[in-house]
């Protein structure tokens, strides 16, 4: 099977239910990275879906956001911005905080990595309630971006991470109510 050729994405989601904790059904995107056409599919649809936009840069957040901002930034023929969590990036950074269920965590880019003006589609594997992405396109303005789109594989309605970055565009391949 091509790349190219529909590929049923939902049926390369494994649903794990109660991981990480009772009650939460996980959609464990493994399987979909383990079928390099699906893989392929998944990130040809993405980059399709985006593609006129004029984006400059991709930028994601660790871990999973990685995994298919790469591959979507090599796609779109763009660099990759980092956003990495706190401490763990070289050079100097930018911050943002954000809210956790129990707590706060911190998300950070250098202060070079995007320049201003430029276009930024923000991606990550999964929009859930929406502090990591919000947090992501508040960096990207912070270093004078401007957040183009928000891209996800996948999406969980329900949970108001679509009403947190309702400012933004967003594009999910993928939904689950």
């Amino acid at each position: 099977m091509s790349a190219t050729s529909p590929i049923d994405l939902q049926a390369c989601i494994r649903s794990v239910p109660d991981f990480p904790k009772p009650g939460v059904l996980f959609r464990d995107i493994t399987p979909l990275l383990g079928n390099p056409q699906a893989f392929q599919y998944a990130v040809r649809t993405m980059a399709d879906r985006v593609r006129g936009m004029g984006v400059d840069l991709v930028a994601a957040a660790e871990a999973r956001g990685f995994l298919f901002a790469a591959p979507l930034a090599l796609e779109l023929g763009v660099g990759l911005v980092p956003i990495r969590k706190s401490g763990k990036l070289p050079y100097r950074t930018r911050s943002q905080s954000y809210d956790l269920e129990y707590g706060t965590d911190t998300l950070e880019i250098h202060t070079d990595a995007i320049s201003p003006g430029a276009k930024v589609l923000v991606v990550d594997d999964l929009l859930a309630t929406g502090g990591t992405i919000d947090a992501c396109c508040r960096l990207v303005e912070k270093a004078g971006g401007q957040v183009a789109a928000c891209l996800f594989l996948m999406e969980l309605g329900g949970l108001g991470g679509a009403e947190k970055i309702s400012r933004y565009a967003k594009i999910s391949l993928l939904r689950y109510d």
